[in-house]
């Protein structure tokens, strides 16, 4: 619990990125618009203590409005997409089934460089609007054989919410309704053979 909370604390800036040992990290999220979509771009950190071997890999959760073939990464890094994961063992990240999730895998030598950022990693989505997500990693520890599988925070894509109508508007709407409701009255009392209401009125001198 304490080396998640850390975690957490290095990513919003409230200790030094070299005071703790972790997995990758994003740390810097940015959306900008690409003709009708909006493109998603996450920097990411590999901290000191911590080293990357072929298969070591990050999770984004939940990417809405993925747009295919959209996504960019740096060289030695692979691309796919999952419903569900892939998480690293003794991790639960909140993951839902009917949204895809981001998975970038390395592919290159072992890499050791000591704290550094990795580049930009990115896709596009069909929607401008955040919500909170989740990142997942699994690397490697500099001193011994270990694996280091860490879980922090993101944001991530969300449909827009429904457009709430602008008080006037549902004033006049509710003004319309009860004189909706009398034109259905007349037209139940008068209907012609089409259903449509006539004119009963006798025009005899």
């Amino acid at each position: 619990m304490f080396r998640r909370f850390v975690q957490l604390a290095v990513l919003l800036g409230l200790v030094a990125p070299g005071s703790a040992e972790a997995g990758l990290l994003p740390t810097k999220v940015s959306v900008t618009p690409e003709g009708p979509n909006q493109l998603w771009m996450y920097a990411v950190m590999l901290p000191g203590g911590s080293m990357l071997k072929t298969g070591d890999y990050f999770t984004i959760y939940d990417f809405a409005g993925l747009v295919g073939g959209s996504n960019g990464q740096p060289a030695g890094w692979g691309f796919s997409t999952a419903a569900v994961g892939p998480t690293p063992d003794r991790l639960a990240p909140d993951d839902s089934a009917g949204i895809l999730n981001l998975t970038w895998t390395y592919t290159g030598p072992d890499y050791s460089p000591g704290q550094t950022g990795l580049g930009n990693f990115w896709a596009a989505s069909e929607y401008g609007s955040s919500g909170d997500g989740f990142f997942t990693a699994t690397t490697h520890l500099t001193e011994g054989p270990r694996t280091d599988n860490n879980v922090t925070y993101t944001v991530v894509p969300v449909p827009a919410p429904p457009a709430v109508p602008e008080p006037t508007t549902l004033v006049l709407a509710g003004l319309g309704l009860p004189f909706a409701a009398l034109a259905r009255k007349v037209a139940r009392r008068t209907p012609g053979r089409s259903g449509v209401v006539v004119d009963t009125k006798d025009d005899r001198v």
